[in-house]
C-alpha cells in the first residue's frame, strides 16, 4: 500500500476558515477516493495558517479492474434471417471493441461484457486534485493575478510526493514541485523526498504542521511560563483554537501592563485580552493578575520588542475601557433603560425598550406560575438589557450582562438581581454553565422565547445556513434551563403569551413549538435512542417537559417486548376506530370481563416505571382476550363495545408512548 502526500502553500489564511478547511479536505478526499474505487486507510489533515496539506495512507495503487456490460440493437436487427451478425451488430461489436463471438442475446437484445482495466491511482489524482481544492468554500474568497478562479488566499506553492517521487499537479498557474517552505523567517527551501518526512522537515524548518500537536504545544509553553511567576492560565477552547490557527512556531511570551488596570470590571480586562489581542489571562490565588501571555510566531530569543509592542496595544484598549467605564458609572443602571427607545430590536419588532416591557410581562407571568416572589423577577427584567445603551457594551458588545450586573451592583441593585442580570444570557454556548439563580433562570427563559417569537413572526425561521438571533441556541438554552432545574412550566401557554405580546398579529406558535421540539429531541439524541424520544412525543412534550422526560428515562429501562407487542396490536386493530361508551352486559366471554377489570384496576400515576409495571400485568389478559374474542364481531353493538374495550386500553397505553414507533 502507498502513502500521498500533497500539500498547499498559501498566503496567510483566515484563522476561521482553517478549521472548515480541515473538514471540507479530509471529507471531499474520502468521497473522491470511494467514489473512484480507490481503497485507502485514512486521510489526514495537517493546517498552518500558510498550509493545508493532506497525507493519505494504506492507498491502493490502481483502481480494481471491472466488467461493463454494453447493451446493443434488438436481435432481429443485430442478426439476419440466418443467424449471422448484420452490419448493425458488427458495428456494436467494433465500436465497444468486443470479439463479435463474444455477444449475446438476453431479454431479446443483444449483449457484451468486456474487462475495463482500472486506471493508477496516480492518474485520478492529477486529474481529480485541482477540482478538489478549487472547490473548497468559505467566505471573503479572493481572486489574484488574472485567475478567474477563488481561493481563500492566493496559492504560492505545493508539494505532491507518491511515495517516494514526485507527482506533478497544476493547480492555476502554479506547478507542484518536492520543495516546500517554512516557517516565514526561514529562509531555505525544504526537500520533501516522501511524506513520512513531510512533519520532521517542517519541523527543522521551524513550523510545527500538525494542528493538534500544535494546541498541546501552546498549552505546554503557556503553562510553563505561567508556572514561573505562580501563576496560573484558564484558556478557553476557542481561543485555543484561534491561537493555534495563526501561528506556526508558537513561542510563550509573559507581558504585564499596569496594575491600576485591574480596578476596571475583570471581565472587561479578560475581553480585551482575549477577545480582541489573543492574550491568555493570569491568575493568582483565583484572582486575576496584571501580567498575560501572548503566543508569539517567532523564531529568536529576542523578546523586548514584543513585549513593548504588546504592552502599547493593550495599554490603548484598556485606556478606552477605563474612560468608558467612568463614564458609564456617572448615572444609574436604571437611568439607561430610557435610551433603549432609541435602539430597534428587529425590524417590525419595536424598540429594545418595547422588549424589556415585554420581558417583565412574560417574566411577572413564569413567575407566577412557578410560585416565586416576583420583585427582583421585575426588576432583573427591567433592568436586563439597561447595559446595551452603555458605551462600554457598545465598544465590547460581547460583555453584555456581565457590564450590567457590574453596574447594578455599584448602582445598588441586590445580590439576587445582579446575579440576574448576568445569567439571563446563559446558557453563552451549548457547553457553558447555566443561570444558577431564578431570577436569571425566569428572564433568561422570557428572553430567548422573545427572540425565537420574534424571528418566527418575521418570516426569518432559521435555515440549514443562517441562525438569525441565534434561536437554535436559544431553544436548547430554554429546553436545559427548565430540565436542569425541573421547572414546572408550560411553555405551551408562553409561547401563545409572547406571540401575544409581540406588536405584530401572526399565528406561528405551532412553527416555533415544532421548531422547539425538534431542537429538543436533538438535545436528547446523545443520550437517549431517537425511537424512545419520538414515541414519546405523544400529547404536547412542551405542556411539562419535566413529565415527557420522566416518560422517556421510564420508556428507556423497559424491557418487556411482550408489552410493547400487546400495545401495537391494539393499536393495529384499532386503526383510526373508537368508541367511548362500555356496556359490561355486552360481555360475552369471561376474557373481555376480565380485560376490563384489569384495565379499570390501573393507577395512572407520574411514576411511570411503576405504571409500566402495570401495563406489564396486563399482558396475560391482553393475550387471553384475543385468543378468544373477535373484535369484528357480526352484532354492531357487540363490535362497538370490544372497540369501547381496545379504545379504553389504547389510552393507557398512550399516557406513556406511541409504542408502534419502538424498534425491536
Amino acid at each position: 500500500m502507498s502513502k500521498y502526500l500533497l500539500e498547499i502553500g498559501v498566503e496567510e489564511l483566515p484563522y476561521k476558515f482553517i478549521t472548515s478547511a480541515e473538514n471540507q479536505l479530509r471529507e471531499s478526499f474520502k468521497k473522491f477516493l470511494e467514489a473512484n474505487k480507490i481503497e485507502f486507510e485514512k486521510v489526514n489533515v495537517l493546517t498552518t495558517p500558510r498550509r493545508l496539506a493532506v497525507i493519505i495512507e494504506g492507498l491502493a495503487d490502481a483502481q480494481p479492474d471491472s466488467v461493463k456490460t454494453f447493451k446493443g440493437p434488438i436481435k432481429k436487427i443485430a442478426y439476419d434471417e440466418n443467424g449471422n451478425l448484420s452490419k448493425a451488430g458488427e458495428g456494436f461489436a467494433k465500436k465497444n471493441g468486443i470479439d463479435p463471438n463474444a455477444l449475446y442475446v438476453e431479454d431479446d437484445y443483444v449483449w457484451a461484457k468486456a474487462e475495463v482495466k482500472g486506471k493508477s491511482t496516480k492518474d485520478v489524482l492529477v486529474e481529480n486534485i485541482p477540482n478538489i481544492i478549487l472547490k473548497l468554500q468559505g467566505s471573503h474568497f479572493m481572486r489574484w493575478a488574472d485567475h478567474e478562479e477563488k481561493f481563500s488566499r492566493p496559492i504560492r506553492w505545493m508539494v505532491s510526493i507518491y511515495n517516494n517521487e514526485e507527482l506533478k499537479v497544476k493547480i492555476l498557474d502554479i506547478e507542484s514541485s518536492k520543495f516546500s517552505r517554512g516557517h516565514r523567517s526561514y529562509e531555505k527551501e525544504i526537500e520533501i523526498n516522501n511524506p513520512d518526512e513531510y512533519k520532521a522537515k517542517l519541523k527543522e524548518g521551524f513550523v510545527i504542521v500538525d494542528q493538534q500537536e500544535r494546541r498541546e504545544k501552546i498549552i505546554e509553553v503557556a503553562n510553563a511560563k505561567a508556572s514561573e511567576i505562580g501563576a496560573t492560565t484558564r484558556i478557553s477552547d476557542d481561543l485555543l483554537e484561534e491561537v493555534t490557527n495563526i501561528c506556526e512556531w508558537p513561542v510563550a511570551v509573559i507581558c504585564n501592563f499596569d496594575e491600576e488596570y485591574l480596578n476596571i470590571p475583570d471581565e472587561v480586562t479578560i475581553t480585551v485580552m482575549e477577545s480582541h489581542q489573543r492574550y491568555f489571562a493570569l491568575f493568582k490565588d483565583g484572582k486575576l493578575t496584571n501580567n498575560f501571555i501572548t503566543i508569539a510566531n517567532y523564531i529568536g530569543n529576542e523578546f523586548e520588542n514584543i513585549k513593548a509592542g504588546n504592552l502599547r496595544v493593550i495599554k490603548a484598549r484598556l485606556d478606552d475601557a477605563v474612560f468608558f467605564v467612568k463614564n458609564d458609572t456617572k448615572k444609574k443602571l436604571e437611568e439607561y433603560v430610557e435610551n433603549l427607545k432609541g435602539m430597534t430590536f428587529q425590524k417590525g419588532m419595536g424598540s429594545v425598550y418595547d422588549k424589556t416591557q415585554r420581558l417583565i410581562k412574560l417574566s411577572k407571568q413564569i413567575a407566577e406560575t412557578l410560585g416565586v416572589n416576583e420583585t427582583d423577577v421585575i426588576r432583573t427584567a427591567y433592568l436586563c438589557k439597561a447595559d446595551l445603551a452603555t458605551n462600554l457594551v457598545f465598544e465590547f458588545t460581547e460583555l453584555q450582562g456581565f457590564i450590567g450586573a457590574d453596574y447594578a451592583r455599584i448602582s445598588g441593585e441586590n445580590e439576587a438581581v445582579v446575579q440576574g442580570i448576568k445569567e439571563h444570557y446563559f446558557p453563552l454556548n451549548a457547553d457553558s454553565e447555566l443561570a444558577q439563580g431564578i431570577e436569571g433562570q425566569i428572564v433568561g427563559i422570557a428572553d430567548k422565547l422573545d427572540n425565537i417569537c420574534a424571528v418566527f413572526a418575521s418570516g426569518k425561521k432559521p435555515t440549514g445556513s443562517s441562525d438569525p438571533l441565534g434561536v437554535r441556541r436559544a431553544a436548547l438554552g430554554i429546553i436545559k434551563t427548565i430540565i436542569e432545574n425541573n421547572l414546572e412550566i408550560n411553555l405551551s401557554e408562553l409561547i401563545k403569551s409572547t406571540l401575544e405580546y409581540l406588536p405584530v398579529d401572526v399565528d406561528c406558535q405551532a412553527e416555533v413549538e415544532e421548531f422547539i421540539i425538534q431542537r429538543l429531541t436533538i438535545f436528547l439524541a446523545d443520550t437517549y435512542k431517537k425511537d424512545v424520544l419520538e414515541a414519546c412525543l405523544i400529547g404536547n412534550p412542551l405542556e411539562k417537559l419535566s413529565d415527557y422526560m420522566k416518560r422517556v428515562q421510564a420508556v428507556t429501562a423497559f424491557d418487556s417486548p411482550m408489552t410493547i407487542e400487546n400495545a401495537n396490536r391494539v393499536i393495529r386493530i384499532l386503526k383510526d376506530s373508537s368508541f367511548d361508551i362500555i356496556d359490561e352486559d355486552l360481555f360475552q366471554f369471561d376474557e373481555e370481563r376480565n380485560l376490563y377489570a384489569a384495565v379499570k384496576s390501573i393507577t395512572e400515576t407520574d411514576d411511570y416505571s411503576n405504571y409500566l409495571n402495570q401495563l406489564i400485568g396486563l399482558n396475560s389478559k391482553v393475550d387471553a382476550f384475543f385468543d378468544k374474542v373477535l373484535v369484528m364481531d357480526k352484532d354492531e353493538n357487540i363490535k362497538n363495545n370490544r372497540i369501547g374495550l381496545l379504545t379504553l386500553l389504547k389510552g393507557h397505553y398512550n399516557l406513556v408512548a406511541d409504542f408502534t414507533k419502538i424498534k425491536g
